[in-house]
């Protein structure tokens, strides 16, 4: 069994192009991302997946690995299986564990990505991994670009969704009581499923909520659920990216 860590990462972006080689305290974003991910203890290697020569040149100026996938492919998940079958010289393995980490996100806490490859590689019941926070205001669990997550009694997925869920049918939702969660776009799949699910066509669900997860559920799969209280720092425009450099410069002067 191997644990590859794989963070997606494409030049192209809407609202930030050319975001992964966008400098944040001296260094491209990706490399910050790299670096973080690199801590984490129970990935045997890391790779970059992208469309893009220039990202491979940052990624591989700061001593990572990166590996060229088709612009064309359909999502992030996809790009994960094509680079791990690059990296694999073929196809991996169904025990194989495949953690896709996303790639605007350079402070992201290398315990929890331990967290759910472990989770895997030692709970053989679930088919994939992924984690949630506490939601801790009424607007974001109203907001439609927080993604919500029911989970059960032993921890799966019951469900995702960017309504507020679950509806407190009778009162105010008590967000102190365990059951508000977000969702944190990190997945660790096996690789005899992520094999499937890439193979399976978008369902309905997916179509109506834009969340891949729910081809997941739709086609029956476990989801482990792990909590973290860390909510992230996401890159998605460059005022975000300034936040994150002072919090880096913040880091080293207190180092």
């Amino acid at each position: 069994m191997r644990i590859l860590g794989i963070i997606p990462s494409r030049f192209g972006s809407s609202r930030f192009p050319g975001k992964p080689i966008h400098p944040i305290a001296g260094r491209p974003l990706v490399a910050w991302v790299v670096e973080a991910v690199k801590r984490a203890r129970r990935l045997d290697n890391v790779i970059v997946a992208t469309d893009d020569e220039r990202i491979v040149s940052a990624v591989e100026a700061c001593g990572g690995r990166a590996v060229m996938t088709p612009s064309e492919l359909p999502s992030g998940t996809d790009r994960i299986a094509c680079a791990a079958r690059i990296v694999c010289g073929g196809d991996f393995a169904d025990e194989d564990i495949l953690v896709n980490i996303q790639g605007d996100e350079p402070l992201i806490e290398p315990s929890l990505i331990d967290a759910l490859a472990g989770t895997l590689a030692d709970g053989p019941g679930w088919d994939m991994a992924t984690a949630v926070t506490p939601l801790r205001s009424a607007d974001d669990l109203a907001a439609r670009s927080v993604v919500k997550v029911v989970v059960d009694r032993s921890g799966g997925a019951l469900y995702f969704s960017r309504a507020p869920i679950p509806c407190d049918r009778d009162g105010v939702p008590d967000l102190s009581s365990g059951l508000y969660v977000r969702h944190l776009g990190i997945y660790a799949y096996r690789g005899a499923f992520l094999r499937r699910y890439v193979a399976e066509p978008p369902c309905a669900l997916e179509r109506t909520e834009k969340l891949e997860q729910l081809r997941a559920l739709w086609m029956g799969a476990k989801i482990a659920v792990v909590r973290t209280e860390d909510e992230g720092v996401g890159v998605d425009t460059p005022e975000d990216a300034a936040r994150v450099e002072a919090i880096l410069r913040d880091r080293s002067n207190r180092a």
